[in-house]
């Protein structure tokens, strides 16, 4: 079992999908005629798979209030070079915590995008 994707619902489209391509090398590509006739918003991929769905926040007052217990608290990406990552980051001056798991053999940073959604990445060692 893997994650096929993460959704990101945001009233900040073009923001969130420029963090989210500068912070993880992906490239925005091509959503379903369907999916793009029916909600605003882009695909990022990483190789060949739409990892991250950026979708438009609904606008009407229903559907928000319909929704408001349904959240996503965060999605966790597997990535290698925790150094490189941890270096990119300080550059771009991205806000992050180091938090090492010993136990399982990892080390994981924690980012928040612009919008304030969290962002764990795991590096395996």
């Amino acid at each position: 079992m893997h994650i096929d994707h993460a959704t990101i619902r945001t009233n900040h489209l073009k923001e969130t999908r420029d963090f989210m391509v500068s912070v993880f090398d992906l490239v925005e590509g091509k959503r379903p005629e369907t999916i793009a006739a029916l909600v605003d918003g882009y695909w990022l991929y990483w190789k060949d798979s739409p990892l991250v769905h950026i979708i438009k926040s609904p606008s009407d007052t229903e559907e928000i209030a319909n929704n408001s217990t349904e959240a996503i608290d965060h999605f966790a990406l597997i990535m290698e070079d925790h150094e490189a990552f941890k270096q990119k980051l300080i550059a771009m001056e991205v806000p992050f915590k180091l938090m090492d798991v010993p136990e399982l053999k990892i080390k994981r940073i924690f980012l928040h995008t612009p919008q304030n959604i969290l962002i764990e990445t795991i590096f395996r060692y």
